[in-house]
């Protein structure tokens, strides 16, 4: 029995007795090309007329793979599970706060002071005042003295209407709407990136699997 190490398909194809290419055997076949093109080294022993004999790697050794891909998928599972956490509070932003701003007493007050101050109605328009966005406490605080401070009002107003930082959108709270869609477009990065290495995962496992039942011992 002539025995060879394998580093590429094309020279395991060669070993291979006339018509054993197909049938049952293509699933071991494309294991084969798989472990072959990651990498992985075959050592086997021809036989006429018959597969080759795996030698090399060993049942024990494809378990020990098997298990240590089975760790690494769990981790990027977990990954990736935190990343669609991620993606969906990003994607939600606006919809939650939407809701949050109603138990918010200074929502009210806002509505209130739009409905019998006309000049501050008008200051709110001019910045389009993120009174949406009043339960989140990155825009609280702001919200609260614009509502309360007149001399900070005209400021913000005059500020909005005359700084090149606003010369494309008229929007105090724009970068909230950038940092949503940041937070969408990184999840989203993430979230392809995981899910090819866990496909990619995927498809070493089968392949050991496929290869331990090959194996001779």
């Amino acid at each position: 029995m002539a025995r060879e190490i394998v580093s590429s398909f094309v020279q395991l194809q060669r070993m291979l007795p006339k018509g054993f290419e197909g049938g049952f055997d293509s699933t071991r076949l494309v294991a084969s090309k798989h472990y072959l093109s990651k990498g992985g080294v075959l050592h086997v022993s021809a036989l006429q007329n018959e597969w080759p004999r795996l030698l090399y790697p060993t049942r024990a050794h494809l378990k020990k793979k098997v298990e240590e891909l089975d760790f690494l998928k769990a981790q990027y599972a977990t990954r990736l599970s935190d990343w669609k956490k991620k993606f969906n509070e990003a994607k939600s932003y606006h919809t939650v706060q939407n809701i949050k701003k109603l138990k918010e007493p200074l929502f009210w007050q806002h509505m209130a002071k739009c409905a019998v101050d006309k000049d501050y109605r008008a200051d709110s328009d001019k910045v389009k005042l993120p009174v949406s966005l009043v339960a989140d406490r990155r825009w609280k605080p702001m919200i609260k003295v614009f509502l309360n401070d007149l001399d900070y009002r005209k400021q913000l107003v005059q500020t909005v209407e005359e700084s090149i930082v606003y010369k494309e959108s008229k929007k105090v709270a724009q970068y909230a709407d950038l940092l949503q869609n940041f937070r969408m477009e990184q999840s989203n990065r993430k979230i392809d990136e995981l899910e090819r290495k866990i496909a990619d995962l995927d498809a070493d496992i089968t392949a050991m699997h496929e290869l331990s039942k090959w194996a001779s011992f």
